[in-house]
């Protein structure tokens, strides 16, 4: 007796599932939460906005690249859901274009600065799929559609602190014209208050935007070398994944695992960052009020009075010698040593034997890799909350080895 067919709604949930390669959207959160942590912040409600953002535009990639690739996919893969008649053409593309518009709108409600990424963000993922991914550019265009993800999530969250005081101090100033009226006949006065109070709320506004968009930029700068490093990584799997069909070149996974050695000893290396000395604690982008002079000038005093000693890796604010090994320390070191071995061997393999079996499985492991490196820049960060972030973000690499034997990564 035959095995039963599946049901309809169930073929057609796994053929979307295939073509949104659901198991890889695990490695889009550890993005945000990556940007969140180098600007020294906790993730925030825009944090969250970002990452939802940031899985519909993945999604969004995904379904655009099946859809340009329909020609091709129907000579090498033809079990893929377009080939196969499983979905539509026009449903694959109606599928990228919702999905780019949503991932825009939550970047939208994450804040100006958020979506001021997203939209390079969107271009990047469909100028990838539509032109750049055959060409010597594709590697690179993929890298920064990674860096890009990640400095979301750092311009979201750097932007919420200030982004809470906008529109403080119009309402203080709409308080003002709702002070009681003096003599009736004095019909000057009440239009002078409301001409003040229109000009303190011009004032407070313009101030407040340039508020939030210095410290959506200082947190942009303050991501951007780990946007560099998640880059680096995608550039390596992009470049190694564009023979997993073909095979027959050794020197793609042989270059993937000289950069993985690479960025294993840059990630173990403490990162440099800018400690406010003044309370002892570590700020984030516009924590700090450009106002208070005392503080700065505390800070300032302070560090002459005691500047920092350079040993090693670790810095003792006190000059007292190095500081001991943190729990930071410890978990950048086990993140580290999970990203390269998850990588190592298979790249390995694909140098060896490039055949096209060999070569997709080194770019799966390039994928899941992409988790345990994420989380490894979060613990690197030392901000606060970021050996939580980093547990979490670690935790959805079992999720994705789990769904990924069931739908291909790839």
């Amino acid at each position: 007796m035959a095995p039963p067919s599946p049901r309809p709604h169930h073929a057609r949930a796994r053929a979307w599932a295939e073509l949104l390669r659901l198991p890889a959207l695990f490695t889009v959160p550890g993005d945000a939460l990556a940007g969140a942590a180098a600007v020294s912040a906790r993730p925030t409600s825009r944090t969250l906005l970002a990452i939802a953002s940031s899985l519909c535009l993945y999604e969004a990639g995904m379904a655009l690249n099946d859809w340009a690739d329909r020609d091709v996919d129907a000579v090498e893969r033809p079990h893929r859901p377009l080939p196969s008649g499983r979905i539509r053409p026009a449903a694959a593309l109606g599928a990228g274009c919702a999905l780019t518009g949503a991932g825009l709108s939550l970047a939208a409600c994450a804040g100006r600065p958020a979506l001021t990424v997203a939209v390079p963000l969107a271009a990047t993922v469909w100028a990838y799929d539509l032109a750049l991914k055959n060409t010597p550019a594709g590697p690179v265009a993929m890298a920064t559609a990674r860096g890009l993800d990640l400095l979301l999530g750092a311009a979201a969250t750097a932007g919420a602190g200030v982004g809470r005081k906008v529109g403080a101090y119009p309402a203080w100033a709409t308080a003002v014209a709702d002070e009681p009226r003096v003599a009736s006949g004095a019909a000057a006065v009440p239009r002078a208050v409301d001409g003040i109070r229109r000009s303190l709320s011009s004032a407070a506004d313009l101030g407040a935007r340039r508020t939030l968009r210095s410290a959506a930029l200082l947190g942009i700068r303050q991501a951007l070398p780990s946007a560099l490093l998640l880059g680096a990584h995608t550039l390596a799997v992009t470049t190694v994944s564009r023979r997993e069909a073909q095979g027959g070149s050794p020197l793609a996974p042989f270059a993937a695992l000289a950069a993985t050695a690479a960025l294993t000893r840059t990630v173990i290396r403490q990162r440099s960052r800018s400690t406010d000395r003044s309370d002892g604690s570590r700020r984030g982008p516009g924590s700090r009020r450009p106002t208070d002079l005392a503080g700065l000038g505390a800070a300032a005093m302070s560090r002459l009075s005691h500047p920092p000693r350079q040993t090693g890796d670790h810095v003792s604010p006190t000059g007292s010698g190095p500081e001991p090994l943190d729990t930071h320390a410890a978990l950048r070191l086990a993140l580290a040593a999970a990203y390269a071995a998850t990588t190592a061997r298979p790249y390995l393999h694909a140098t060896l034997n490039p055949s096209p079996p060999l070569t997709q499985r080194a770019v799966t492991a390039g994928i899941r890799a992409t988790i345990p490196l994420q989380a490894a820049l979060t613990a690197r960060s030392g901000a606060k909350g970021a050996t939580v972030t980093a547990l979490l973000t670690t935790a959805l690499a079992p999720l994705a080895g789990r769904f990924a034997r069931k739908v291909s990564v790839t």
